[in-house]
Parts: structure tokens; C-alpha cells; sequence
């Protein structure tokens, strides 16, 4: 069994750690690996690394970091298929999925390539009589990227390549339940010749967590996970002077109103609902049938969920993977018990599922619950699994204000063929990913990854122009160069 290590100052490190934890493959119950919980020395000798590193990276010029990004690029373009195969083995979504991802991933690579242009400042002249103002941006130095479990290759480069552009230095700690993935992605980079110090790995858990939010050389820091962890990283990043992007937890909700395409509400829904196990940040997870929607939307659904292929994510058959762990499974299925307690009804009800041949597995069918109390359990709390709930509602008012009324505002989407009713969503709903007739609103990497209310902390998103200025500080310069001061040569 493979027991993975650290990286930094461009080597692998052999951890100290007296604790490991097993990575297991969701949906054969495998043991793929162990992953350390790094000593609080190996965390500071990762910053340490970066730290020294800063001072030479950030001289580099803007048009010569990208020549690694090009390399970098390409080097993940050529092992897209080992990379998902290794997403799928150790999270449990589909090769499909698997794979999507890391081409998600490229599209950030690609983005951060522009650096040379986003970098730029501005200047003013003569803002008085010969003297000339100038903005600069410069880089906020090390930042630490503290990455989730569910996209364990997509997510760490929303910022990696960016930060990296701008000139910072990085030290990543990936999720103990997936770290191998980015593993794999370091093993695979070296190849690029990225100077020593420059991008840097340590593995562990909240010990690891903690050390980097404390460090005083860490100066950002960049997370994605629950709510109640992405307020504590919060508070706790702010309190020790950094900057601060934590992306916490949702509640999507899907409204279908009667005048919608009902087979394309239900196609897109139930990839939404369905897709990598409903664990994603825009899973949808509630849908709200508006007026006449409902009857045909809930019969459809209800087919979609109840056929789809659940099983091991590489067979090429299979349309949902495993959740990643049985605790998971427990904590799913307790959640639906609770909302069956609160009197919704499991038209389609995934528990207990047991897959032929991967009895081992950590599996949850498709579950669709109607009759779903407005405040109840299944309204309000992100399951993170394959999970709908539905609700049914009179008008498009009252679902705006059933979906504003929610303590989350990653993404809500809206099924309808009226341009009136879509821009009303868009204008007066309080999510920061809107989807029309969209199931996933999943920015582009040229856009930012929103989220509003609970679901974000921070003021500068993931991705494009809101990474450009996460990752770097502005600097105003006012100059002046009397003309007696002029040399004469």
C-alpha cells in the first residue's frame, strides 16, 4: 500500500507523521493508499519553502511564469484519462464526471495564461502640474490552498494557476478523503520545471488547517466546504491579518414553471440532482414546481431517478457513482428519515442499496421526496448526496421568496420558455449562480465562481478577474520629475 508524501522545496518528503489516514475507494471499499497527518514542523517547512521561494518568483516576468502554465497545460492534457481514472478510484463519481473535471481545471490553466494582460495597472499623468499617478499590482505573497474532497482535481485549480501567475508562491493541502489525485498531479508537474519553493503540498487534517491559517507567512488563503468550516476559516484567517475566499455549503433550488419544456426541466434536473451523487456546490437539491408544472415534472423525475445506472464510476454503463464514504451513506439516509419524520413522502426512495459485485461500496440511490415542509430538514440542510426534494407552489413570487428566504445563495435555477419570468428570477433572486434553463450554472474559469449569503465568505471569488485581484495588491505611486532635475547629456 502506498503511503503518500509531502512535497515542497521541489521534493518529495517522507512525512514524520505518527498518525495516517486510509484512502479508500467509495464504491469497492478498497484501501488505495494512506495519507499522513503531517507534523506541525513538515506545515511550516512547506510555508518556510514557499516563503524563500517569493522573492525570486515574483522577479520573474509575467510573460515568462505563464511558459509554465503553458507546460503545465499541456501535461495535464496528456494524462486527462489517468488523472479521472484516479478522481473516479478515490471519490466514486463516473469517468464522465471524472474527466469533465479536469478539463475544467485546463480551462482556469488556460485563463491564468493571460496574466500579461490581467496583470495590468493604470496610470494618470499630470493629476497635478508634472506629477503622474500609477497603479501596480504586485503579489500578496504565500498563499495557502486548502482544497474539498468532491472535486479533488477541479477545485485547487480555481486558484493554483492564478495565484501562480501573479507572481505568488503556494503551499496546497488537499483533502485526506482524496488527496491522491493531487498527488498524481505534482508527480506528473515536475516534469514542467517549476522552480524549488514555488508550488508546494503538504497532506493532513485540521492540525494541518489550523497551521497554515496561524502561519505568519501565509498571507491568503483560499478554501472550499461546508458552511460551518468555511466560517471558521473565515473568522479565523481575518483575525490573523490574511485575506480570505471560503466557498461554504448550498441548498440549490430548481423552480419549474408550466410553461416549461417539462422533458428538458426533467433531463437537466435529474443530471442536477443525480450528477457525481448529488455531491457538488451546485447540485440541485430542491425543486419547486410551479402551478400546473407539477404533475408531469414529478412523473418524469421520478423515471429518471428511479433508472439510473448506479454502480462502480468506471464502468462506462453506469450514470452515478458511490458517495464517498458509509459514514456518509449514514448521514444521508438520516436525513431522509427525517424528512419522512417531518411527513415528506420517498416516491423514490434510495436506501439500503446494495450493487452487485460492490457490496463493500458506499452507495445511495436516487431519492425524490414530495410534500416537503418549507422549513423543514430537506428545505434547508445541504445533503450532499442524491437527494430532491419537492415543493410544490401557486406562483413564481412565492417561490422567489421561498428561495430568498434560504440562509444559502450559491445557485437557483429556473425552467420557462418567458424571457418576463426569467428576468424577474435573475433580477430578484438572492443566489450569485443563476441558471436559466440551465441545471448546473457553473461559471466559465473567465467568469467568477459566485455565491452570496452563507455561501461565500470573503469579498473576491475563485477564477478570472476576481482571482487576478485576490492574489495580488494594489500599489499607487505618485511621481514627479521636475524639468530641473533633467540631466543633460
Amino acid at each position: 500500500m502506498k503511503t503518500l508524501d509531502n512535497y515542497f522545496n521541489g521534493n518529495r518528503e517522507i512525512s514524520a507523521a505518527a498518525e495516517h489516514v486510509e484512502v479508500v475507494d467509495p464504491a469497492t471499499g478498497e484501501v488505495l493508499a494512506r495519507t499522513p497527518l503531517s507534523t506541525p514542523a513538515e506545515t511550516n517547512a512547506a510555508v518556510q519553502a514557499a516563503a524563500e521561494a517569493l522573492a525570486d518568483w515574483r522577479r520573474v516576468p509575467a510573460p515568462d511564469r505563464i511558459q509554465y502554465l503553458f507546460k503545465m497545460k499541456v501535461v495535464l492534457e496528456e494524462n486527462l484519462k489517468t488523472i479521472g481514472q484516479t478522481i473516479t478510484r478515490e471519490c466514486g463519481k463516473t469517468l464522465g464526471e471524472s474527466i469533465g473535471e479536469m478539463r475544467r481545471a485546463i480551462e482556469n490553466v488556460e485563463v491564468a495564461c493571460g496574466i500579461p494582460k490581467m496583470l495590468q495597472g493604470h496610470i494618470s499623468e499630470d493629476i497635478a502640474s508634472g506629477i503622474d499617478e500609477l497603479m501596480l499590482r504586485q503579489p500578496v505573497g504565500v498563499c495557502a490552498i486548502i482544497a474539498p474532497f468532491n472535486f479533488p482535481g477541479m477545485i485547487p485549480f480555481w486558484f493554483l494557476p492564478y495565484a501562480l501567475a501573479c507572481g505568488n508562491t503556494c503551499v496546497i493541502k488537499p483533502s485526506e478523503k482524496t488527496p491522491i489525485t493531487m498527488d498524481l498531479i505534482f508527480h506528473l508537474i515536475q516534469s514542467i520545471g517549476l522552480p524549488r519553493g514555488v508550488l508546494n503540498m503538504v497532506h493532513g487534517a485540521r492540525d494541518v488547517v489550523d497551521g497554515l491559517l496561524d502561519h505568519p507567512n501565509v498571507k491568503a488563503v483560499s478554501f472550499v466546504g461546508s458552511t460551518p468550516v468555511a466560517r471558521t476559516i473565515y473568522r479565523r484567517a481575518a483575525e490573523n491579518g490574511k485575506r480570505v475566499q471560503a466557498q461554504g455549503g448550498a441548498k440549490n433550488p430548481l423552480v419549474v414553471l408550466p410553461d416549461a419544456d417539462i422533458d428538458m426541466a426533467v433531463r437537466i434536473g435529474a443530471d442536477s440532482a443525480f450528477g457525481c451523487a448529488g455531491q457538488r456546490c451546485l447540485a440541485t437539491s430542491l425543486a419547486v414546481t410551479v402551478g400546473d408544472a407539477h404533475d408531469a415534472f414529478i412523473e418524469g423525475i421520478c423515471e429518471a431517478a428511479s433508472s439510473r445506472r448506479v454502480g462502480y464510476g468506471l464502468d462506462p454503463e453506469i450514470q452515478m457513482g458511490a458517495v464517498i464514504n458509509h459514514a456518509s451513506v449514514e448521514r444521508i439516509e438520516g436525513l431522509i428519515q427525517a424528512g419522512v419524520d417531518e411527513g415528506a413522502r420517498p416516491v423514490v426512495d434510495g436506501r439500503g442499496a446494495v450493487i452487485s459485485g460492490y457490496e463493500k461500496g458506499s452507495f445511495v440511490r436516487p431519492t425524490v421526496l414530495l410534500d416537503v415542509p418549507e422549513g423543514g430538514t430537506i428545505a434547508t440542510t445541504e445533503i450532499f448526496g442524491p437527494v430532491l426534494g419537492v415543493i410544490q407552489v401557486d406562483t413564481l413570487d412565492h417561490a422567489i421568496e421561498l428561495i430568498n428566504r434560504s440562509a444559502y445563495g450559491n445557485q437557483a435555477s429556473l425552467f420557462t420558455t418567458s424571457g418576463a419570468s426569467a428576468r424577474k428570477f435573475r433580477y430578484e433572486v438572492q443566489a450569485g449562480n443563476i441558471g436559466i434553463n440551465i441545471g448546473v450554472a457553473a461559471p466559465m474559469a473567465f467568469f467568477p465562481f459566485s455565491g452570496w449569503k452563507d455561501s461565500f465568505f470573503g469579498d473576491l471569488h475563485g477564477q478570472g478577474a476576481d482571482a487576478v485581484d485576490f492574489f495580488t495588491q494594489k500599489k499607487i505611486v505618485v511621481e514627479r520629475w521636475p524639468k530641473d532635475w533633467t540631466r543633460q547629456f
